[in-house]
């Protein structure tokens, strides 16, 4: 791989960086109430201040790309952007949450620090675009179904309209029906682009619409796939977890235990330490 200029992203007294140690983005899957996100900040909270790893708390206020009409969605805009912010002020860590329209773009922006564009919308130039008008950081996720180096484009259109604050994050590819395969050339296919690459640990393991109206997981390869991530190395870690996901209504197979995250981060840090002193040699 050439050489590459790794870009550095300033967020709430931590920094966004390939070649920096690990951010931990992490939350549950959707909004569920104010107690229970709460509940959830403060213990991920609690758990990267013993660990030091910096953290930014994201939950998604509306869960658009449902399998099933009947699925559970959130509690909506305005309610989880008043959860969110609240987050933010009172256990003090970034949040992070994903937009589905144009219109939302500049309301989410009052509150989140980083607005991310879901994997099916990733090639949504409109709403690529009014998502970099509003200057925030913007996390890409690419498309089940893009190759890496395709994420170039989706670069460039932020770019376009003076935005280069952007995160690009790997959640697998379509492999078959209802399945997802990981390959971890893509990290550093993404890292050429020069922007912080970020490793979705815990939707690169969903079985999408495999359970009819919902899509399924295994959660035990989470910590797999994370450590492999790890190693070839990343700005950010994305994570979801749960104090009880087989009772979470939406990607609960997916999800971390919360109980088990502090014992899993302990040794991705480990793996992160030794991975940043140690990166690959260029032979092209």
């Amino acid at each position: 791989m050439a050489s590459v200029d790794h870009k550095k992203i300033e967020i709430g007294g931590m920094t966004l960086s390939n070649q920096r140690p690990f951010v931990l983005i992490a939350g549950p899957c959707q909004i569920e109430s104010e107690d229970h996100s709460f509940m959830i900040a403060k213990k991920l909270e609690g758990i990267c201040a013993k660990l030091e790893i910096p953290f930014i708390f994201k939950a998604s206020f509306d869960k658009a790309n449902r399998s099933s009409v009947s699925g559970k969605r959130g509690v909506g805009l305005e309610r989880g952007l008043d959860i969110l912010g609240k987050i933010r002020e009172t256990v003090g860590c970034p949040v992070l949450t994903d937009v589905h329209e144009r219109e939302q773009c500049k309301r989410v922006a009052e509150v989140a620090d980083v607005i991310q564009i879901p994997a099916f919308l990733c090639r949504q130039t409109d709403l690529v675009l009014e998502a970099g008008r509003t200057g925030k950081i913007v996390n890409i996720k690419k498309g089940q179904f893009l190759a890496p180096w395709d994420m170039y484009n989706i670069v460039e259109k932020l770019a376009s309209v003076g935005n280069e604050k952007v995160l690009l994050t790997e959640r697998g590819s379509s492999f078959g029906y209802n399945t997802l395969v990981c390959d971890m050339r893509s990290l550093t296919q993404m890292a050429v682009t020069g922007c912080p690459v970020v490793f979705d640990a815990t939707h690169s393991v969903q079985q999408p619409g495999s359970l009819g109206g919902a899509s399924g997981g295994d959660r035990s390869f989470v910590p797999v796939l994370a450590r492999a991530a790890i190693a070839v190395g990343v700005a950010a870690l994305f994570v979801e977890t749960h104090n009880d996901p087989d009772n979470a209504p939406s990607d609960g197979p997916n999800m971390i235990r919360l109980d088990d995250m502090e014992y899993m981060l302990g040794q991705l840090k480990k793996f992160d330490e030794i991975s940043k002193a140690n990166p690959p040699v260029d032979r092209q």
